[in-house]
């Protein structure tokens, strides 16, 4: 099962030629996930010829317009083609309120359930087959959460030789027992899916978090992250006017990481006062307290693969 992030947009406050705003869209197999949706978003989506029509859920970190006023245009154009699955948007409070004045003071022609629900962090969201989603709680000017998207754990790999040693023939019941049924062998026993399926492995583990102080309890909320999206909006220079405004540096963002062992982290969110030649400076600090950081950049592409 795949599993892949693109960053729509990378960037804070207000979009640039070549920076549109904080977006990400991760896709899970057939699932699409979109977390926020600032300007931009839609000509990110054309330009990497996502199927956008198909998210399945929204997820909004809070509602400053930075991240909020790309999701109309999407509401609007998801209208254009025969959609019976409703979408779900999940954030903070004003998060109804945003959305719904937006359809009424737009005029949109809808043709699609939308439901929209205001969350309390921590909560789980959302779920599906194998994963869910869940919210907590950051600090910011204005209520707003980060998010975790994890998977549960996967079977054991399965044993071809111990199946036909203990009898049961190849064929559907291998089916069976991969998907945790117990079947009955040739000669009549009972064979379990722990007789055949090596140690349960883990699932995978992506996570979003951005406009905030730092807090330590963030590190925990991400633990193991398999793949961190953070927000590094300013350098140390700026480590005043970050906190005055409640972000992060880009040195916490890495602090982060490392205390939360993630196995990669991206920065996000960057401050319009940085041009692209001076993202460095950024990836530097971070990289301090945790090597493996990297830029984010507009429609980049990562791969969320399994470990085992």
């Amino acid at each position: 099962m795949n599993m892949e992030a693109f960053v729509l947009g990378c960037g804070g406050m207000m979009p640039l030629p070549y920076r549109h705003l904080t977006s990400v869209l991760l896709r899970r197999d057939g699932d699409l996930f979109l977390f926020d949706g600032g300007e931009g978003t839609q000509v990110s989506l054309r330009r990497l010829n996502l199927k956008w029509k198909k998210i399945n859920a929204i997820f909004v970190s809070h509602t400053h317009s930075d991240h909020v006023t790309g999701l109309p245009g999407i509401l609007m154009l998801s209208s254009q083609v025969d959609r019976e699955e409703p979408l779900y948007i999940y954030g903070p409070p004003k998060i109804a309120e945003y959305i719904e004045t937006s359809r009424k003071v737009l005029d949109m022609y809808i043709n699609y359930p939308i439901i929209v629900k205001e969350i309390e962090a921590p909560c789980v969201v959302h779920s599906g087959e194998g994963f869910y989603i869940r919210a907590f709680p950051l600090e910011h000017s204005k209520t707003c959460v980060g998010y975790t998207l994890e998977e549960l754990n996967r079977p054991g790999e399965f044993s071809p030789e111990k199946a036909e040693a203990l009898g049961v023939p190849r064929g559907p019941l291998w089916g069976k027992l991969q998907h945790g049924e117990c079947v009955e062998a040739k000669n009549g026993s009972l064979v379990t899916p722990e007789q055949v399926l090596g140690k349960e492995r883990s699932g995978r583990k992506f996570s979003y978090v951005t406009d905030t102080l730092y807090l330590p309890s963030i590190a925990k909320e991400v633990q193991g992250s398999d793949l961190l999206i953070c927000e590094g909006m300013f350098s140390d220079e700026h480590a005043d006017q970050a906190k005055e405004k409640k972000h992060m540096t880009a040195r916490q963002a890495g602090k982060i990481a490392h205390d939360a062992q993630v196995r990669r982290m991206g920065l996000i969110h960057y401050s319009p006062r940085y041009n692209d030649k001076e993202l460095p400076a950024l990836l530097e600090a971070a990289q301090e307290n945790y090597p493996d950081a990297f830029l984010t950049r507009d429609r980049m592409q990562i791969d969320i693969p399994y470990i085992d």
